[in-house]
């Protein structure tokens, strides 16, 4: 199977995703923000936006695939 990259990453950025975890975990619903590059193999990091403030960075090596969030399923609560 192939792994989630970089390259497979940047065309999610700015979307709305699932992203499934090497583990079997699940983040629900985050914006992507921006790929972080680091010096050396496999040390780039995926930073996501969940809820209005709350921001966090994980490693693309953790990351199994991402899945795109219909929006339009999705109903306004207000």
């Amino acid at each position: 199977m192939e792994s989630f990259s970089g390259n497979s990453a940047r065309s999610y950025i700015g979307k709305n995703v699932n992203l499934h975890l090497k583990d079997g975990a699940v983040i629900v619903n985050v914006h992507l923000t921006k790929i972080h590059k680091a010096v050396g193999k496999n040390k780039n990091q995926l930073e996501y936006a969940h809820g209005k403030r709350k921001t966090g960075r994980l490693p693309l090596r953790n990351i199994a695939w991402a899945e795109m969030i219909n929006r339009n399923l999705m109903k306004n609560s207000a």
